[in-house]
């Protein structure tokens, strides 16, 4: 077993797993905490480093791509203190951590694990069911289908469709961007629907708009990725990432029936909103514009 314990969490690999514990030091972010303790199968694993400094050090994991749907949802867009696969190490135990990496690195070598894309993913994600509350409403995810509920500040056109209840099987993707602080992150559900819409966060009925607490609203990332274990995986299928990063690019296809009837009904509920007094006439015409240009 190697091992190493530092104030910011535990990392134990027995040959087979590394297990990444966070520490229970004030410290350390709301977001580690929550997520608890993560198992890394050494297939997952693309490579791993200690890079020292004058006082401290850092132990960095590099997983293989596709093998952790919290990497594959957050697109390497967490905070670095929230990252689970970097570990800050006191100077006077930087002997051990080389051992760490060099454990790891030898089990890589004579397991042979490959360095390509995992063609599933290998970690499980956030345990379901979920929920985080955010500074435009509270998402739920409880393996099937996600619910979010509007808080009293979300927009009034996302507060008069009412709740908003998602099947797993109707979603295409999930895109999430943190808050910075300096600007508004959101996490969107992508829908069938909704795949063509380019409706602002703040207004879209199937996205949070995060632009409150920095610290708990970095806690939807855990959703998104509940949510992105359970669609398929990337690599499956004709026009997946993988696939169409390496396709030249093309002219997008002229919109379908389908797509029409989408636009129409969209249109349709803004109107049944404005007639209803919900909607003032220019949020009504705000809307109704932003709609048509996503479509």
């Amino acid at each position: 077993m190697a091992e190493i314990i530092q104030r910011d969490g535990t990392w134990a690999f027995d040959g087979s797993t590394v297990r990444i514990t966070p520490g229970r030091h004030r410290s350390v972010p709301l977001f580690r905490q929550t997520y608890g303790e993560i198992a890394v199968p050494l297939e997952a694993v693309a490579g791993v480093v200690y890079e020292p400094e004058r006082r401290r050090g850092r132990l960095r994991m590099r997983l293989r791509e596709g093998a952790d749907p919290l990497l594959q949802a957050t697109g390497g867009r967490l905070p670095a203190v929230a990252d689970p696969y970097r570990l800050a190490v006191d100077g006077d135990r930087s002997g051990m951590a080389e051992y760490v990496v060099a454990e790891i690195r030898r089990s890589l070598l004579l397991d042979q694990v490959p360095k390509e894309p995992a063609r599933t993913y290998l970690l499980p994600g956030p345990p379901v069911p979920v929920s985080v509350r955010s500074s435009d409403g509270t998402v739920s995810f409880d393996g099937t289908q996600v619910r979010i509920d509007w808080a009293d500040t979300s927009d009034r056109v996302k507060r008069a469709t009412g709740p908003r209840i998602i099947g797993v099987g109707d979603l295409v993707r999930v895109e999430w961007l943190p808050n910075s602080g300096y600007e508004d992150g959101f996490l969107r559900f992508v829908s069938r629907e909704t795949v063509f819409s380019k409706l602002p966060a703040e207004r879209d009925p199937y996205a949070l708009d995060l632009w409150g607490s920095v610290r708990r609203d970095l806690l939807t990332a855990l959703v998104a990725a509940a949510v992105t274990a359970r669609l398929p995986h990337p690599s499956t299928g004709p026009g997946t990432e993988y696939a169409e990063r390496d396709r030249p690019s093309a002219p997008v296809p002229r919109q379908s029936a389908d797509h029409h009837d989408v636009l129409l009904r969209r249109l349709r509920e803004l109107g049944e909103l404005h007639r209803a007094g919900v909607l003032t006439d220019e949020e009504f015409a705000t809307t109704k514009a932003a709609v048509l240009r996503g479509f």
